[in-house]
């Protein structure tokens, strides 16, 4: 195990090298077989995990509960209502607080400083389980997705359609930098990523040999693709610009059409879950052999306990 994994913290995949994201998806796909063989582990026994969630959620709010109790654990939820966080509390006494009483703690809201200064703060290794720049734990799980499907990750073409500002097409295009992927994102030229994010990917890319692509015709960015991805048009806190962007994004829809154009027979579908069918992907697509939305799910289960673990466990 890469030794400097324990006691950090887990904000975005900018922290961590290849080698280390690597590790973590191997250690990932051990804890599920594991699970899957019906082996319950110790390696988070006597440990106390705090999860704090802004935003509701099904998916990191299920994965970090079971992933502690899986391995000996203890979950606290602490919901917006149950803790003074930035309200009658400034961010960083509460993580002073909570670090006295916790080995771990999860966070789930909206600005990438909060749990920034938790980290800070805390004394003990930060998880971010979403914020509204990165959604790191969420790529884990795309990884190990991809890897189980084609053997590896490097070299590998995966194109994101819809709002390339949001936390996932920044997240996706770090990780892909990171892993030597041919990332493209087809959308409008208004939701391309930040330019500053974007050139300090390339800056990752030419080191990994990744490619990083943005491109507004989704027929041509789809061509050769092993994996099509996308989210919701709106994200939580957006709803009130869901129709502009429908008139924006309603030409990167992934249907059979697009899925059709990557011109391969293997091409996968991918999504961050929830999604909303008839939107950003068709019910046909969603359902169909080619949709691994729910192997992700699960995976979201094994990569966000190989992070515990990583960084607090019992090894």
């Amino acid at each position: 195990m890469p030794q400097n994994l324990k006691g950090r913290s887990f904000l975005t995949l900018k922290d961590f090298t290849s080698q280390e994201i690597a590790y973590l998806l191997t250690l990932s796909a051990d804890l599920k077989a594991k699970k899957r063989a019906g082996i319950r582990g110790e390696l988070l026994k006597g440990k106390n995990i705090a999860l704090i969630f802004e935003k509701p959620s099904t998916r990191t709010r299920c994965a970090f509960t079971v992933a502690c109790i899986d391995e000996g654990a203890h979950p606290e939820y602490l919901g917006k209502n149950d803790i003074q966080l930035g309200h009658k509390e400034d961010v960083k006494d509460t993580a002073r607080v909570l670090g006295r009483m916790f080995d771990g703690i999860e966070f789930r809201g909206f600005k990438q400083s909060v749990v920034e200064e938790l980290a800070a703060f805390a004394g003990v290794p930060v998880w971010n389980g979403l914020t509204d720049r990165y959604h790191p734990t969420q790529i884990l799980a795309d990884f190990l997705t991809l890897q189980e499907n084609f053997g590896c990750l490097k070299g590998l073409k995966l194109v994101y359609c819809g709002d390339g500002r949001n936390n996932m097409g920044n997240s996706l295009m770090i990780g892909s930098a990171k892993m030597g992927i041919h990332f493209t994102i087809a959308a409008p030229e208004s939701l391309f990523p930040e330019k500053g994010l974007i050139e300090e990917c390339r800056g990752i890319a030419a080191q990994t040999g990744a490619v990083l692509e943005f491109e507004t015709n989704a027929k041509k960015a789809v061509a050769g693709a092993h994996a099509l991805y996308t989210d919701v048009w709106a994200s939580m806190g957006e709803e009130d610009k869901l129709a502009e962007r429908k008139a924006l994004l309603g030409s990167y829809q992934i249907n059979a059409e697009l899925m059709a154009s990557t011109g391969r027979s293997d091409t996968i579908f991918l999504h961050c879950l929830p999604a909303v069918k008839g939107n950003e992907v068709t019910e046909d697509v969603f359902e169909s052999a080619a949709s691994k939305v729910f192997d992700e799910a699960e995976n979201r289960l094994h990569t966000i306990k190989a992070v515990m673990v990583a960084t607090i466990g019992n090894i």
